[in-house]
């Protein structure tokens, strides 16, 4: 690939680029990806489409993206130390966690300006937390035994996939009150979008995955969990709810709490309301109707019942054997 003029990436468009390359998704993807988007936007002579970069090998697109980047580095102060441990250490972690072809091999073993990159990181205020482990990959120390001290949630370890923003929301706050923090733990809570999203996910991710699924599904789900078991790996476990939705486990106690420090001294009528066979969440919908708020929706709920656990009656018993089985998961 010829290149004649660059337009330097900014630090901020650096941040970004380097935050997508590093977080939890498909390699092959990621890397073409990001790639893919510097050399249109980047590359000012000669100038190429998206349908013509295709046509180039991952060798080309590799040393293209990577020329630029280096490039815009050293623009802000950042030459090339000539230093690639932590390219290596990135390329064992992606081949620890996925399976890696030949082809996303020659993505990986690129020469990015990583020391760089990682002195402008530490010039910045604030940095997404799939970047602040960068710096730690540069020692010789335990990447583990730093992601646990530090909770910086990467390496990832084990895969959760969930329904919901509920679970994706609450599992990681349940969790630590366990015992079991995720972000210490290298647990990674993928949430789907519904049950039929989770059986597409699961399929995704099984194939190109090393480390161990939990997969969680309402109980309405059974035929789901079905389609799952068919191609479920021997170190991975699903979890289907043995009543409604994960909003259902949730202990009264907790949800009345929520309520009252939430909406301000909900009514005694409220409360009766709560006690009822209906699900959980048609008893909040109307809740929230009676008290002319807006639409009950279920990600702000969760925010709220983050904010109300305080005791360990908060947590269920099937909550905590969700937990566990995470927990244990080899």
């Amino acid at each position: 690939m010829k290149i004649s003029k660059i337009k330097p990436l900014t630090k901020e468009q650096l941040i970004i680029s380097v935050d997508r390359l590093t977080r939890f998704k498909d390699t092959e993807v990621k890397y073409l990806r990001v790639f893919y988007d510097i050399l249109l936007s980047n590359l000012l002579e000669p100038r190429y489409k998206k349908t013509e970069l295709e046509k180039f090998d991952y060798s080309e697109i590799t040393s293209g993206a990577e020329k630029i980047i280096n490039y815009s580095l050293q623009v802000l102060g950042y030459p090339d130390s000539g230093d690639y441990t932590v390219n290596e250490r990135i390329f064992d972690y992606e081949k620890s966690v996925f399976h890696i072809d030949d082809n996303t091999s020659v993505l990986l073993n690129n020469k990015i300006n990583f020391d760089g990159f990682i002195n402008l990181l530490s010039e910045t205020e604030e940095a997404p937390k799939n970047l602040q482990w960068l710096k730690y990959l540069k020692s010789n120390e335990n990447i583990t035994k730093i992601r646990y001290e530090k909770a910086l949630k990467y390496p990832v370890e084990k895969l959760v996939i969930v329904e919901g923003a509920t679970e994706e929301t609450l599992l990681p706050v349940f969790a630590a009150k366990c015992g079991c923090d995720f972000d210490k733990n290298g647990v990674y809570v993928h949430s789907a979008g519904g049950k039929n999203q989770v059986v597409k996910s699961y399929y995704s991710f099984a194939e190109k995955l090393k480390i161990p699924i939990f997969v969680l599904l309402d109980k309405d789900a059974k035929q789901n969990q079905e389609y799952i078991e068919h191609k479920l790996r021997t170190q991975d476990v699903i979890h289907l709810l043995s009543c409604g939705e994960f909003e259902d486990l949730l202990p009264l106690q907790l949800i009345k709490r929520t309520l009252e420090y939430e909406l301000s001294n909900i009514s005694i009528l409220e409360q009766d309301m709560l006690i009822s066979d209906e699900p959980m969440v048609k008893r909040l919908e109307e809740i929230f109707k009676t008290r002319g708020m807006h639409e009950f929706k279920k990600v702000e709920f969760a925010q709220m019942v983050s904010r109300n656990i305080l005791q360990d009656t908060d947590i269920s018993e099937e909550i905590r054997e969700i937990i566990h089985g995470i927990r244990d998961l080899k």
